[in-house]
């Protein structure tokens, strides 16, 4: 340190330099460095997607599900496999432990599916592993005009798609809602009987007569040409010509028609509309992707009148205002860190020295970020507005002992470089403290790490480079600009001095008094309810209509159509979108629901009640009977902290898992504060199944028969203007009855029979969708609760849960939001010790002692009185950022105590250690206090100012570091003195034994 200090004072002319270089540094990196609203963080999931239009859940499940399933099986490092079935879907869920590498888990899985043999009539699986750089950017809604053809639709799809997918930094573009046409051709039996033309005819009606092939070369007129052969269907209306048997034509046994029909429903505004979804790529910038986005869109709508697009929701001009709203509480906490050192120097030239550690330190920090690869997002500007009080905590302590200095001495450049020396130490060893609190976060695991780790390493830098400014910058400043200025002379408080005296006196009182207040705090903690991470926003609202998967679609649409005239009509609402349905690109990314299922997203006007549309929006329930409206508010960008716990049941067998299911929901529903329960089975539909009598007929031939009657069967495709649209034969049979499904007709051996006499229907009722867990069937519970209470209710329902009975082989199973938050919590405790063993480390290698370094961690079991404290004056509940709030004090805490116990080291020897303590307690209260007063003026804007959805830099942890650190820096220099006194009790009972001697030996002499 000390050729650190001194080095600065012979080169002053370089450290000029220097210091413009890295002003300039810092403006450039702030300016290139990558904006986006969370850091690249992979979710330790995979998703395998299939679509099968038309399949049941039953079917779903035997077909598609449970060949995956057991494809899946061998994949290494799976934690647990999650599947759900339903009609026209499969999901299946892979979790991973999180210290597995997902882009190799991916690749596992993607050879795994790649063997399962599917059948006809499904989607290829859709397989995705999901990672925050994929949160989308933009949501692009595109309206023709009347009038515009299918052909031009199809063709302004595809240029659209191929421009947005052009940009730079763009990772994937989404599209919904798009035009999927058809050739449809309905059989007519009564005809087909007539003109003795069996329904198989018809499959082969397209094979060998579309062709473009070269059929070899030939002279001819002296000149060698090529011969080729070129057939093509171009309408519905060739098809119809076709012959399906000796002067028998398709049009003859069978209407043919062209269908535009969509994949999914997508509106906005009640109009059909296409909406393009688009994500970054991973390290691109958000900002400019957006900025991209929008061009296009504008260069669209002014160049083709037929086209209406919009940007709908852009998440991009989101991540701009969370940058510029965090940076502005940077700003204001340095401007309160300003007037605190003013009032306690009251000399603008040492306050103007001080505070150039933070932009210098900010510059310093933005460069390292950008040499890191860490780009600029919600949770490095939040490492840095809890830094900016830090920032100027060192140069606090030098500048204050410099000033200190110069009320008795004469100003000199040696006198500058002594006073920096003096602190050097100190100032060092609780930075170096506070930086070692975050080193832990490398034994965090997953998402959780990923989150914090660009939090750790911005505080780092920040911190690092504070020291480094405060140990040469300031000096040099202090030498310079104090030559000339009259410093009054500030003498320590003599109350607070006689008040320190009267504790080490009477020591036990005020170390039994914080016992007391520390146990209290605790209890008090353990006794409140903690909520989730707050992450939704008033801006958009939620809206799903949901029926029962029995219900008819058209059924599902039309009411879906009628709650969105209401939505639309409504004055607080600005526009509308609706969506319903499966889309293949919705499956690439884990995107499937139930058919039964129209979800809306409202757009709020500026100023509305979003609360008060959710309440008029459930009231709408009654006039849908049968379905059931649920609201939420929105946020495409948060990371969605869920307030939902879920108990999984499984078990072998299916009636025991449901009366299990039954009793946990009986015992759940009572508790105060859940809003709603419901189970993943409570939902049943009728089921017919055709049980064969294998003796009467083969049941695989009765199989292939019904599904080809039953079903609509792909023939081929045909080109029309120019697009491959599919054909289809629709279902021969649409049997409105049982006594119908009883009188089909089949081919069996013996010739064509009623079905009813080789099989009989059997009627059940059976589950919506079917769900298992690691390949075993499961019931899941799931209780939604408030979010403040969840701690609380999670407590609440495994105590009621312990009182279920479970049959021999049933497994109750608790998780979900209250078991992520106490996981999470577990995990930062155990960073907590970690922290303080490490900081403890540090001290004895500054101190080189046992135990001065124990009356500094001492310090740090004053922290939860304050936070406590803090919490219940504001009101506000603490929630996971709160703890990290108490492990992030842990480093800043002990700075005081480390301010203070160096100046009584320094102390001893030449003084008694209770001397050594009233001295350096009266002498660093200022410095300690100005330190202390500037961190809680820093954060005062994060009490006041607005939390930014998914930032760990919330209300709740403002609240709890100052809290914590007011009421720690208060017992610091209280208590601190007295144990420090208490760890070396003998010695100083010595000393003064020795001095009292003294005294009465000087009075004797008198």
């Amino acid at each position: 340190m000390k050729s650190l200090i001194n080095g600065t004072f012979r080169n002053k002319a370089a450290m000029i330099i220097i210091v413009i270089m890295v002003l300039a540094m810092g403006v450039l990196s702030y300016t290139k460095l990558p904006m986006e609203f969370l850091p690249e963080a992979d979710n330790p999931q995979v998703t395998v997607s299939v679509i099968g239009p038309g399949y049941d859940a039953s079917s779903i499940d035997r077909s598609v599900t449970g060949p995956l399933e057991k494809a899946l099986s061998g994949i290494k490092g799976k934690t647990n496999v999650f599947s759900s079935s339903g009609d026209g879907f499969s999901q299946v869920n892979l979790n991973f432990d999180s210290d597995t590498n997902m882009k190799d888990a991916k690749s596992e899985v993607e050879k795994a599916v790649n063997t399962v043999k599917l059948p006809d009539n499904v989607s290829p699986p859709y397989i995705v592993q999901l990672n925050t750089s994929m949160i989308p950017i933009s949501f692009v809604t595109l309206t023709f005009a009347d009038g515009v053809s299918d052909a031009e639709k199809v063709t302004l799809e595809e240029r659209i798609l191929n421009e947005f997918n052009g940009i730079d930094g763009v990772g994937s573009v989404q599209l919904s809602g798009k035009s999927q046409s058809k050739v449809s051709i309905v059989p007519d039996a009564a005809k087909l009987a007539e003109k003795g033309v069996p329904l198989q005819a018809l499959y082969g009606v397209l094979q060998g007569r579309s062709a473009s092939s070269s059929v070899g070369e030939s002279t001819l007129d002296g000149q060698i040409v090529n011969l080729n052969v070129t057939s093509s269907l171009q309408d519905a209306n060739t098809l119809k010509r076709l012959p399906v048997a000796q002067g028998v034509t398709l049009g003859d046994v069978a209407s043919v028609t062209l269908e535009d029909k969509k994949e999914s429903t997508f509106r906005i505004d009640g109009r059909d509309a296409l909406q393009f979804v688009i994500s970054k790529g991973a390290n691109a910038n958000a900002v400019n992707v957006g900025k991209d986005v929008g061009k296009i869109v504008d260069k669209y709508n002014e160049e083709i009148s037929s086209v209406n697009m919009k940007i709908a929701v852009s998440t991009s001009e989101q991540v701009v205002h969370s940058v510029n709203s965090m940076m502005r509480e940077v700003l204001l906490g340095a401007l309160f860190a300003t007037i605190v050192i003013l009032i306690f120097m009251r000399n603008v030239r040492a306050t103007l020295v001080t505070i150039v550690s933070i932009p210098l330190s900010l510059a310093m920090t933005l460069y390292l970020l950008d040499l890191s690869g860490i780009t600029l997002n919600i949770l490095t500007l939040g490492g840095v507005a809890v830094a900016v009080g830090r920032l100027v905590d060192d140069s606090i302590v030098v500048i204050e002992n410099i000033f200190r200095r110069l009320q008795k001495e004469k100003f000199s450049s040696e006198l500058v470089i002594d006073a920096t020396k003096e602190v050097a130490r100190a100032i060092t060893a609780s930075t170096l403290t506070t930086i070692a609190v975050f080193l832990p976060m490398s034994l965090l695991r997953g998402g959780l790490q990923s989150f914090l780790l660009p939090f750790a390493l911005t505080m780092t830098y920040s911190l690092l480079s504070s020291l480094l400014v405060a140990l040469t910058v300031i000096p040099l400043m202090s030498a310079g600009v104090l030559k000339n200025s009259y410093i009054k002379e500030h003498q320590p408080s003599q109350r607070f001095v006689r008040l320190l005296e009267w504790n080490l006196r009477n020591k036990w009182l005020p170390i039994l008094g914080a016992v007391v207040l520390l146990v209290g705090s605790i209890a008090t903690y353990v006794a409140m309810p903690k909520g989730a991470i707050d992450s939704s926003s008033a801006e958009n609202i939620n809206v799903s209509l949901k029926y029962k998967p029995d219900t008819p679609a058209a059924q599902v649409l039309e009411n879906g159509h009628k709650l969105e005239t209401y939505l639309m009509n409504r004055e607080d609402v600005e526009w509308v979108a609706m969506s319903n349905g499966n889309s293949a690109d919705a499956a690439k990314y884990g995107g499937v629901s139930s058919p039964a299922l129209v979800s809306y997203m409202l757009k709020m006007k500026k100023g509305k009640d979003a609360e008060k549309v959710m309440e008029d929006v459930k009231s709408e329930a009654v006039h849908y009977p049968g379905a059931e409206i649920n609201t939420s508010t929105g946020n495409f960008m948060s990371s969605g902290s869920s307030t939902q716990i879920l108990v999984d049941i499984t078990g072998n067998n299916l009636d025991d898992i449901g009366k299990t299911a039954e009793d946990a929901i009986a015992k759940i529903k009572p508790i105060k504060d859940v809003l709603k329960v419901e189970s993943n089975q409570q939902e049943k539909k009728t089921v017919y199944t055709l049980e064969v009598d294998p003796a009467a007929a083969k049941a695989g031939e009765i199989v292939m028969q019904l599904q080809s009657m039953l079903n609509p069967v792909p023939v081929g495709s045909i080109a029309v203007d120019g697009q491959n649209v599919p054909v289809q034969i629709e279902p021969v049979l649409k049997p409105t009855s049982e006594s119908e499904l009883s009188s089909l007709t089949v081919m069996t051996e013996a010739g064509p029979k009623p079905v009813s006499s080789v099989a009989k229907w059997t009627k059940t009722e059976q589950a919506t969708t079917f769900f298992h867990k690691d390949g075993k069937s499961y019931i899941r519970v799931t209780a939604s609760v408030e979010p403040s209470q969840l701690s609380k209710v999670g407590a609440e329902i495994d105590k009621q849960l312990k009182d279920v009975p479970t049959p021999e082989g049933v497994k109750l199973i608790v998780g979900g939001a209250s078991a992520d938050q106490s996981a999470d919590i577990m995990s930062l405790f155990m960073m907590m010790i970690v922290s303080i063993g490490i900081v403890y480390l540090i001290m004895v290698f500054t101190f080189k002692t046992i135990k001065a370094p124990l009356a500094i961690i001492s310090s740090i079991f004053f922290v939860p009185i304050g936070s406590v404290l803090g919490l219940i004056v504001t009101g506000v509940t603490p929630d996971f950022t709160a703890i990290f709030g108490v492990v992030m004090l842990i480093g800043i805490v002990v700075t005081n105590a480390i301010v203070l116990i160096d100046r009584v080291k320094h102390n001893e020897e030449k003084m008694t250690i209770r001397d050594a303590l009233l001295e350096a307690a009266g002498t660093r209260m200022r410095p300690i206090l100005m330190t202390a007063i500037a961190t809680v003026g820093a954060m005062l804007p994060l009490v006041f100012g607005s939390a930014e959805s998914g930032s760990i830099v919330s209300q709740s942890l403002a609240v709890v570091v100052i809290g914590g650190l007011v009421v720690s820096t208060l017992l610091t220099l209280v208590i601190v003195p007295c144990v420090y006194e208490l760890l070396y009790f003998r010695k100083s009972a010595r000393q003064r034994k020795v001095a009292a001697a003294t005294v009465r030996e000087v009075a004797a002499q008198n």
